[in-house]
C-alpha cells in the first residue's frame, strides 16, 4: 500500500480526478486531494490557466507544499499537469519521498534545485503530440530526467489530448487512460 498526494490540474478539482484517486483507493491505497483552487473550477481549460496565472504560478507550488504539511513524509506525489508544479517539486525537495508520478507534464529538474534526488522512483505520462506536452518543453525535460536517472520511466501515448486521464474532460481517451492506470497501480504496488 502506498499513500499519495495528488494535484489536480487547471481546471480544478474535477470529478474526474476524483474518480482516479478513487480508483487508487480501490486498490488499497490512500490518496489525499487537495484543492489548489479554493473551490473554484473551470470547464475551459484556458479559464483555468488564466485563474492559475492570477494567482501565480509560485503561490499554486506553495499552495502544493502547505497540503502537504502534517501529512507523513513517505508519500508519492501525483499531478495532473499544473499539478505537476508542486508534485515534482516536493518529490525533489520534501526528504522521504517514495515516489512520482507526472501526467500531462514534466519541467526541468533544475527548477527546484537539479538533480532527481537518488532512490526515488518516477513516471511520466503524456501523449506523443499533445502540443502542451510536447510544444512547450515538458517531453524534452522528461527524457533528461529518463537519463539522468536509473529510476524513471517516460510512457508515451498515441494521441494528441493533454489531460487525456480525466474521465470528466472531453479530452479523456478511455484507452489511453485504462493503461497509464494500470501502470500507476503497477508503480504503487511496487513502491516500498
Amino acid at each position: 500500500m502506498a499513500e499519495v498526494l495528488l494535484f489536480h490540474h487547471a481546471h480544478g478539482l474535477t470529478s474526474g480526478v476524483h474518480d482516479f484517486a478513487e480508483r487508487l483507493r480501490r486498490a488499497g491505497h490512500i490518496v489525499h486531494v487537495p484543492d489548489l483552487y479554493e473551490g473554484r473550477v473551470f470547464d475551459d481549460l484556458q479559464e483555468g490557466v488564466a485563474y492559475a496565472q492570477e494567482v501565480g504560478f509560485g503561490s499554486i507550488i506553495e499552495r502544493g507544499r502547505a497540503a502537504a504539511e502534517g501529512l507523513p513524509t513517505e508519500l508519492v506525489y501525483a499531478g495532473f499537469s499544473l499539478g505537476v508544479l508542486p508534485a515534482q517539486m516536493l518529490a525533489q525537495t520534501r526528504p522521504g519521498a517514495k515516489g512520482a508520478l507526472l501526467f500531462h507534464a514534466c519541467v526541468p529538474t533544475s527548477e527546484f534545485g537539479g538533480a532527481w534526488p537518488p532512490g526515488v522512483p518516477v513516471q511520466i505520462h503524456g501523449m506523443d503530440a499533445d502540443e502542451f506536452f510536447v510544444e512547450e518543453g515538458d517531453l524534452d525535460a522528461a527524457r533528461n530526467l529518463v537519463e539522468m536517472t536509473t529510476d524513471a520511466e517516460l510512457f508515451l501515448y498515441p494521441g494528441n489530448q493533454h489531460l487525456f486521464a480525466d474521465i470528466s474532460l472531453p479530452s479523456y481517451d478511455e484507452h489511453a487512460a485504462r493503461l497509464l492506470t494500470q501502470r500507476v497501480l503497477s508503480f504503487l504496488d511496487s513502491v516500498k
